[in-house]
Formats: structure tokens, C-alpha cells, sequence
């Protein structure tokens, strides 16, 4: 199995110190979360009972990187997670959540291998105005000011002309930039 496909054990001690099994030290939450960015998988348990913890962590460092002003939570999502802890949704919402971030995960994969290997257009992919809709609303809630692509008189995605590739080419490259900027700033 590879490192980073491995589960990363951290003991949580009765002193609620955290312990990474793996180095033999004691780790901190932005050493877990730090693990996490790194492609990671981690699992927390409390040394005495053997209670999986690790939701419990991810919750407090989410909630940390958040009152650091952080913000990757829209305050209407966080408000419509708690309002989905008292309703009927409760069932539907973790569902929802988790195949909207692999569809991300894998629209941003695609999305890559497309211009890495090929470099044929995205258009014929199925599902990709779908995926183009939610990823630019993640995005602008993510990176206000993030730029709107060009669209036509009904609202659909305008073709590229042949004049404009470099120029789109370019684009991409400069909110590339910008999003990995955004990015190094969140892991900081």
C-alpha cells in the first residue's frame, strides 16, 4: 500500500495530547490538518476506549481555519447544515455533500488530464455544463471576483473561436495563479 494511501493512526492520550503513531511525537491540529492537504488519510482514537475521534478533530480544525477568518463556509451553508440536523434532509445531506466535492474531485481531474494529455475540448464530456455551473458557484463563493466566463445570449457557455485560444489559454493560466495563491494563503 502506498504512504499516502495508508491511514495515518493518531492516539489521542488521556492528556488529550495527540500521538502519530507512525513518527513516535506528538502532533498538533495544524500538524493533522497539515497531514490532510498532503493527501493523507487520518484517523483519530482515543487511546483508552478505542472511540473514533476523528470527526471531532476534523470539525475543530475546520472550525478553527473559520474563526481565523478563513472562511471557505458560506455563512447560508453552515446555516443550512445546522437547520439539516433538525429536519428531514438530515438523511440526504451528507449524501449531497459527499458526491458534490467527488464530482468536483473528479471534474478537476478530468479537467486536467484533458489539457494535460490531449488538450481536446472539455465540451463533449458529459455532465460538463452541469459541473462547469457548480464549479464557477463554489468558486465565486470561494474567490470573490473570480471571472465569469463568456456566455452566450441564453445563458450557455460561448464557443471559443480560434483567435481566442491563446487568449483563453492565457486566462486559465492567470486564474490558475490566482487560485493557487488563494490556496497557499488558506494553508498558511
Amino acid at each position: 500500500m502506498a504512504e499516502a494511501e495508508k491511514s495515518l493512526l493518531i492516539k489521542r492520550y488521556a492528556s488529550r495530547r495527540l500521538y502519530n503513531t507512525e513518527t513516535s511525537d506528538y502532533v498538533t491540529l495544524e500538524d493533522i490538518a497539515g497531514f490532510i492537504r498532503a493527501g493523507r488519510e487520518v484517523q483519530i482514537v482515543d487511546l483508552k476506549s478505542g472511540d473514533d475521534l476523528t470527526r471531532q478533530y476534523l470539525l475543530q480544525i475546520i472550525a478553527e481555519h473559520e474563526s481565523r477568518g478563513e472562511s471557505v463556509l458560506p455563512l447560508a451553508v453552515l446555516t443550512d447544515l445546522v437547520r439539516s440536523y433538525t429536519t428531514q434532509a438530515q438523511s440526504v445531506v451528507p449524501q449531497f455533500l459527499a458526491m458534490s466535492f467527488e464530482m468536483l474531485r473528479d471534474g478537476q481531474s478530468k479537467m486536467l488530464d484533458n489539457f494535460n494529455a490531449f488538450g481536446t475540448p472539455m465540451k463533449g464530456m458529459p455532465g460538463f455544463e452541469a459541473m462547469q455551473r457548480q464549479q464557477e458557484a463554489f468558486l465565486k463563493t470561494m474567490m470573490p471576483g473570480w471571472p465569469t466566463p463568456r456566455t452566450d445570449e441564453d445563458g450557455t457557455p460561448a464557443e471559443p473561436s480560434r483567435d481566442s485560444g491563446k487568449q483563453d489559454l492565457e486566462q486559465i493560466k492567470a486564474q490558475l495563479a490566482a487560485l493557487e495563491a488563494h490556496l497557499a494563503k488558506l494553508t498558511r
